[in-house]
């Protein structure tokens, strides 16, 4: 049985981002079949338990195998499996609109349901373009997004998207995107800046790119609080602060990008509250869910929907699944266990003992830096921690495609080797992860990474 499913994986199912020739011709591996979960683990075909160490991807927040959701989802299904929210509501989209508006910071009242996090990125910069021409202001349509920064991949939010190789098989792309630079700080263009001084520099190239493109031609701003791609880069001291101030400034919309970094990740509801920032749009998904049912949502400002609010005006824009019944009675019962498990508040008080076992493996002459927050870390690999010198990218493609990837699957931990930007190891364990699963992902990763140092 377990045969049949790799084999007709391999010859019927497309999988994202993944090299097919992987599980074609003579030699080639078998397609790994995950079969079931439980809490923090997955299991495969053959019964092999893994230690699931990116949520499924930046997912499952509240861990694996939660009959608690199924049921709901099961329930809901029953009662009214499907209606759409065109000019229509139905009872757990409204529920669930009130209640994200009272988690959400400021005055986000307005939540617009997607099913994934592009959707939500894209309609986003569909609403920036529509507000600033109901408000006379149309030439305001370009934004502007961070390098080695990913939004998404339907055409608006790959144009928003600083990953030119991911890019490059679609071009030509939406026009009107600019990339400023990210805030990794170790590799800082300036090794004697502190945090603060380089977090004001990178904010400060916000501003410089709006004035270089003339600020009636920008709409809005993309940043996640913690940037994915890239390996974890969080926002250094001032630097979001100063983009607030920013984009006041210059009367440009800023977009906080949460598909990843909402719903528990950094210890709160959203990045945005964990430093300190009111963004004017919210784009989140993934763990909305705990990725039992596909859920995306734009939250945005009473400021935003005030131009829609009277005469003939109406945002055109909607997605067929947007607002499913049963995906919002699924977010509903997920945040109900966030609140009664308390599952920001584990993720706060464990932060540090999690970074503390990653930190350990910086004696590794391969581990040139640890950085992240929350639930959510990355280990830039360096050839020479002295000099911080990278590998090329056939060296990359061999360490991390060739060997890391495989080896960490097969030691049990699954993760992510990842090089769009330098190489790194990114982490993201469910929500419910404790200290016995932190010494689990060291020992693994110690063993492995050593050995790929031996191969190098």
């Amino acid at each position: 049985m377990s045969q049949d499913l790799s084999a007709a994986a391999r010859d019927h199912l497309w999988m994202h981002f993944t090299r097919l020739s992987a599980y074609t011709g003579p030699g080639a591996g078998e397609v790994p079949v995950i079969v079931r979960g439980s809490g923090p683990y997955i299991y495969d075909q053959h019964g092999k338990r893994y230690l699931d160490g990116l949520s499924g991807l930046f997912v499952v927040q509240a861990g694996h195998g939660r009959t608690e959701l199924a049921e709901a989802a099961a329930k809901q299904a029953a009662e009214l499996a499907y209606f759409p929210v065109w000019s229509y509501a139905h009872p757990t989209a409204v529920e669930l609109a009130e209640r994200l508006a009272a988690l959400a910071p400021g005055d986000l009242n307005r939540v617009f349901f997607t099913t994934g996090g592009s959707e939500a990125v894209e309609s986003a910069w569909k609403l920036a373009r529509n507000y600033f021409k109901l408000t006379g202001k149309p030439m305001k349509t370009k934004a502007i997004s961070r390098n080695v920064a990913y939004h998404g991949t339907t055409m608006g939010a790959l144009s928003i998207t600083g990953l030119p190789l991911l890019k490059q098989q679609y071009e030509p792309l939406v026009p009107s995107t600019v990339r400023v630079p990210n805030t990794n700080y170790y590799r800082r263009p300036d090794e004697s800046m502190t945090e603060e001084q380089f977090g004001i520099w990178a904010a400060d190239r916000i501003a410089e790119a709006i004035e270089f493109e003339g600020p009636d031609t920008v709409a809005c701003v993309y940043l996640e609080p913690v940037q994915n791609a890239g390996g974890c880069f969080p926002p250094p001291p001032g630097y979001f602060p100063r983009v607030r101030e920013i984009c006041d400034r210059y009367d440009v919309l800023l977009v906080s990008d949460e598909v990843i970094c909402a719903f528990g990740r950094l210890g709160e509801y959203f990045g945005s509250q964990r430093y300190g920032y009111t963004p004017d749009i919210i784009t989140c998904a993934k763990g909305l869910t705990s990725g039992y049912v596909p859920l995306g949502a734009m939250i945005a400002s009473e400021r935003l929907v005030e131009p829609f609010l009277t005469g003939t005006a109406s945002f055109a824009h909607g997605i067929t699944f947007g607002g499913h019944p049963v995906a919002s009675a699924v977010a509903l019962t997920n945040l109900d266990i966030f609140e009664r498990e308390d599952l920001n508040g584990h993720v706060r008080e464990q932060s540090g003992l999690f970074r503390s076992y990653l930190d350990r493996l910086t004696d590794l002459p391969i581990v040139g830096d640890v950085r992240g927050d929350g639930y959510f870390f990355g280990i830039e690999l360096v050839k020479d921690k002295a000099t911080k010198a990278t590998f090329d990218d056939d060296e990359s493609d061999r360490l991390l495609r060739g060997f890391l990837s495989q080896a960490l699957f097969d030691a049990g931990l699954y993760c992510r080797a990842d090089d769009r930007g330098d190489p790194v190891v990114q982490l993201a364990p469910p929500l419910v992860c404790e200290e016995q699963h932190f010494a689990e992902i060291e020992q693994i990763l110690r063993t492995v990474l050593s050995e790929a140092w031996t191969r190098l």
